[in-house]
């Protein structure tokens, strides 16, 4: 099971919004994942396979070893899930 975190600075709104995307997406795609949405601050102790988040937040995932995911427009399902099956297709062939 792919362990994937959805990151925004509070780990409300945006994670969540992602998390919802990125589950659905899983789901449909036969993907056993386990989808996290998660604050900045618990991230970096969240054992993560695949990290979801923002452009905005780059800088804040810098150094993880998961697979990052930066998505410039939230609203485009099309971008997100373009850019989450490609790291899901990186982290399977690691």
């Amino acid at each position: 099971m792919i362990q994937i975190a959805t990151v925004c600075g509070m780990g409300l709104g945006t994670s969540m919004m992602l998390a919802n995307q990125v589950r659905a997406m899983c789901e449909d795609a036969g993907i056993a994942a386990k989808v996290q949405p998660v604050d900045l601050g618990s991230f970096k102790s969240q054992p993560s396979d695949i990290v979801v988040t923002t452009t905005a937040m780059a800088k804040n995932v810098e150094g993880t070893k998961a697979v990052v995911v930066l998505i410039d427009n939230l609203i485009d399902k099309n971008e997100v899930k373009t850019k989450v099956m490609a790291a899901v297709d990186e982290f399977n062939n690691r």
